[in-house]
């Protein structure tokens, strides 16, 4: 019992996530931002230019630098945070001086590729070690401070930090060494917001009809999807209403609004982001138990019409 419960609380799978991550982010920098005398955001950035000017060891460089940070982080955030974000540190310390050797073998000699690539598999590294509740320290723990005691946005901290790295990059090498370097860093950003939101994105849908009870007839039957009747009152004229519920992947959108459109032309919709969806019919280990009413009973002539609908939008 004591081995489980220590299980759980170390949960092995996740620092295997951070390193897997780690690795994945030290090696795009090595790849292609160091050899293209490009910068990335945040501590590493401020190691990186050391290392241009001194060729100090970078992964070094990042640990040093992260060591005030936190003590910082352990005496104002508390031990909690403070643990995953030392483990986190050193994971990507160590990858950073672990995967130098990768600088020889850069693919590109374009600042833009270089840029636009090292951005990519940067945010997938950080996005993973991010999903996996870790970080790499630096700024964040700046990040975290304000947002605790001056209410300040972690993200609008970083940024402003981000900022003067830029500067110093465009003072000490270029302008266009500057330039690329933002390019980097949104790219970064773009991606690790897309692993830690899910690729596989989801819509939800609220669709607001007097026949409501017929559409999501047709959503059953048609698509597959559950649905679910939300109980609304208009404003205005103070009738009951049905609001309909479903979420759908992408795909899917097309066929909803034809059986909307079909079934009720006054149909108000509004589709909503759904960036993560986890539950029956959606997440992996639930979709074999997933079973759909073959029976759910629908007016034969709307059934007919959307049917006639969808057919005509497979031949367009």
């Amino acid at each position: 019992m004591r081995l489980t419960s220590l299980l759980v609380r170390w949960n092995p799978l996740k620092y295997v996530g951070i390193m897997i991550g780690c690795l994945i982010a030290a090696g795009s920098i090595n790849l292609f931002v160091v050899p293209s005398s490009l910068l990335t955001g945040g501590v590493t950035g401020i190691a990186i230019i050391f290392y241009f000017l001194s060729g100090l060891p970078i992964g070094m460089q990042t640990l040093a630098y992260n060591v005030p940070l936190l003590i910082a982080s352990y005496k104002l955030l508390g031990k909690k945070y403070t643990f995953d974000v030392v483990i986190g540190t050193l994971m990507f310390s160590f990858a950073l001086d672990a995967t130098k050797f990768l600088s020889a073998y850069s693919p590109t000699d374009e600042l833009m590729l270089a840029a636009i690539y090292g951005g990519i598999f940067n945010g997938i590294g950080y996005g993973i070690v991010f999903r996996m509740n870790g970080s790499t320290g630096g700024f964040d723990i700046l990040g975290a401070i304000f947002k605790k005691y001056y209410s300040m946005e972690i993200g609008s901290v970083i940024f402003g930090f981000n900022c003067v790295i830029v500067a110093i990059a465009g003072g000490l090498f270029s302008i266009s060494s500057a330039m690329f370097t933002l390019i980097c860093m949104y790219v970064t950003s773009q991606m690790t917001n897309k692993v830690i939101d899910g690729f596989n994105q989801r819509k939800a849908i609220l669709i607001i009809s007097d026949r409501a009870k017929d559409i999501a007839d047709g959503i059953i039957a048609d698509i597959g999807r559950g649905v679910t009747f939300l109980h609304g009152e208009g404003a205005y004229t103070g009738a009951q209403k049905k609001i309909i519920l479903v979420v759908v992947s992408m795909t899917q959108i097309a066929k909803i609004k034809i059986i909307a459109d079909t079934v009720d032309r006054n149909a108000f919709m509004l589709i909503l982001a759904a960036s993560e969806v986890m539950g029956r019919g959606f997440t992996r280990p639930n979709r074999q138990n997933v079973k759909f009413r073959t029976d759910k009973k629908i007016n034969p002539e709307i059934e007919q019409r959307i049917q006639d609908a969808l057919a005509k939008r497979g031949d367009d």
